[in-house]
């Protein structure tokens, strides 16, 4: 009697279990929103697109319906810098590296005007990634210098999408900045978020190597064995660190719509002090939550969000880090606000620890070095020390010299520095390491020696010392010498 009743218990619960699964399911395949055919969604009314340049972005579409959208953009070749005293020239869509941000929607019809200056030299066109149609766009889009070109097409897919030139050679135009992003909405839009940023990665290949001063030219060589000597965020080192630096507030969240226009390299975007929220993977339907660092292809794009918790500098990179620290590949996002040290208690410790003994490391060095130009004046001399300290100092000091509290001292007017000159040269000779006292806060870190020759070294302090409210003397190489050779 004991077994039945046992059995019949046990089927009531089996029965339960699974009208309570029926049931959940019922409920939700109700929430899950019927499928949409974006090929019948009507438009209504005409607008021409807001396009944004970097790293900026147009006004949220969540308030408008599908819509005929014109999109008017022009080609210009354009001479520009990768970094500061290296030129290049730059083939680009509305004159920025990358292109202007376009913002549509699904079911959008979107007719598309190219215009190539009538100073280019070559033709160019375009292909959306989010084109449905012949080469994205780009059979109907050839133009050449002095001409227009216009086509149209339906966005079917929401998403984020890059576009590119795709004239022959595709890898030359693309390397040469022929790249952007386009982004499709869905018919409700993105959720609101307090700011929203525009980034794209891209690999350069120049004749000379990394801050070799003038103009360089496109090494095909270098593209093709895929030896970037820059890897750069929105097409120049400096394009989002110090005034450019990108700003938020404890509190808000943050949007970034990323992409990489390649030609080559995959990029393992990541923020340093942040953890993304959520990740649109490809730029797709597809969320990762809670993720570190993300693979974003060439050609592809990724769309991500987080909310920043505490004040301080996040820095955005590429985590094949010597792109980040030694190619360009590294912004700055500033965060302003009240500490919250439930989140974060700073610092709470100091100490000595030299297990392998005192010794100050040293940056590698090539047997053999490429000449350095000559300053012939002062100003000169600054200005080539600027070039140097954007390559080699930026990282640690700040690109405005206001260096990393508690861990890298300021450069700006600096007591330490004013105080000594012969002491500032042997730093940057032989490195050195210990306490230090700078502006009243004391630091105790380590500097490596940089590796540098006594024209750059001359040049990198004069810059310096010309700068942030320093004591503006000129250091010379033979003042660098003497030091070197005690």
């Amino acid at each position: 009697m004991k077994l039945k009743t046992t059995n019949l218990n046990l089927g009531i619960l089996l029965l339960s279990a699974g009208m309570l699964l029926l049931s959940s399911c019922a409920d939700s395949q109700k929430k899950e929103k019927e499928p949409i055919n974006s090929q019948e969604i009507k438009v209504e009314g005409e607008m021409v697109a807001e396009l944004t340049a970097p790293p900026y972005v147009p006004k949220p579409t969540k308030d408008r319906k599908a819509t005929k959208l014109r999109v008017d953009m022009e080609i210009l070749e354009l001479e520009g810098e990768l970094v500061d005293g290296v030129q290049y020239m730059f083939w680009t869509f509305d004159g920025t590296v990358p292109g202007s941000f376009i913002r549509a929607k699904l079911g959008d019809e979107i007719e598309f005007h190219l215009k190539n200056h009538p100073d280019n030299k070559l033709p160019h066109n375009i292909d959306l990634h989010a084109v449905t149609g012949p080469g994205g766009g780009a059979e109907s889009s050839f133009v050449a210098p002095g001409q227009e070109k216009a086509f149209s097409f339906k966005a079917l897919h929401p998403g984020l999408f890059v576009y590119h030139c795709a004239v022959a050679p595709v890898g030359m135009h693309i390397a040469n900045g022929m790249y952007g992003l386009i982004l499709v909405e869905p018919e409700e839009g993105l959720e609101p978020v307090d700011k929203e940023y525009y980034i794209m990665q891209g690999d350069f290949y120049t004749e000379g190597s990394y801050g070799e001063r003038g103009m360089q030219e496109f090494s095909m060589e270098k593209a093709i064995n895929e030896m970037a000597d820059y890897v750069l965020f929105n097409g120049n080192v400096n394009s989002m660190t110090g005034d450019n630096a990108l700003t938020a507030e404890v509190g808000e969240t943050v949007r970034l719509f990323v992409g990489n226009g390649g030609p080559n390299l995959v990029s393992s975007f990541h923020a340093i002090g942040e953890i993304f929220d959520k990740v649109h993977v490809e730029g797709a339907d597809l969320i990762n939550h809670n993720v570190q660092t993300t693979l974003i292809p060439a050609g592809g794009a990724a769309i991500i969000e987080f909310e920043v918790n505490v004040p301080g500098t996040i820095t955005l990179v590429d985590h094949s880090i010597f792109r980040a620290f030694n190619k360009g590949a590294l912004a700055m996002l500033n965060v302003k606000g009240e500490e919250n040290h439930d989140i974060f208690e700073g610092e709470i410790y100091e100490g000595i620890y030299l297990p392998e003994g005192s010794s100050i490391q040293k940056m590698p060095t090539p047997k053999t070095k490429k000449a350095t130009v000559q300053a012939s004046s002062l100003e000169e001399r600054i200005a080539f020390g600027k070039d140097v300290y954007s390559r080699t100092c930026t990282a640690c000091h700040q690109a405005n010299g206001q260096g990393v509290p508690a861990a890298f001292p300021p450069l700006a007017n600096s007591d330490y520095l004013n105080a000594d000159v012969e002491r500032a040269i042997e730093a940057v000779l032989f490195g050195m390491s210990g306490e230090i006292t700078v502006n009243g806060e004391v630091y105790n870190s380590v500097m490596t020696s940089q590796g540098l020759n006594d024209e750059e070294t001359a040049n990198v302090l004069t810059y310096v010392y010309n700068n942030w409210g320093n004591d503006a003397q000129e250091i010379t190489p033979e003042m660098v010498n003497e030091i070197r050779n005690r």
